[in-house]
């Protein structure tokens, strides 16, 4: 993605079957803007990361686990995942989601 270039965001990553597509927006040393693509059924297993992330559902719908507590996500929901907190991320339906992580 070009800069100073207007693109409707869902349409900047791919639903692949029975997988999870990502594709990095942005990459500097103050953070990452991360768009991802999950097909019914897929996720990320729990993991920890040492930096705050910002999670916005575009499309779709989610379970967002944080440290043991759910939180049932749609479109337009958006949550933040503490650093160091474990979390995990699985579709209920297909979805889209833009991960900001801003590094400390």
């Amino acid at each position: 993605m070009e800069p100073a270039e207007k693109h409707p965001l869902a349409d900047l990553v791919a639903y692949g079957s029975g997988s999870v597509v990502s594709r990095t927006l942005i990459d500097r040393g103050a953070g990452t803007v991360t768009l991802f693509a999950f097909d019914e059924g897929e996720g990320l297993s729990p993991h920890t990361a040492s930096y705050d992330a910002f999670l916005y559902l575009i499309e779709g719908e989610a379970l967002v686990a944080i440290a043991g507590s759910e939180s049932r996500m749609k479109a337009g929901d958006a949550i933040v995942l503490p650093a160091g907190k474990p979390h995990a991320v699985r579709a209920t339906t297909r979805f889209k989601m833009l991960l900001t992580m801003i590094r400390e």
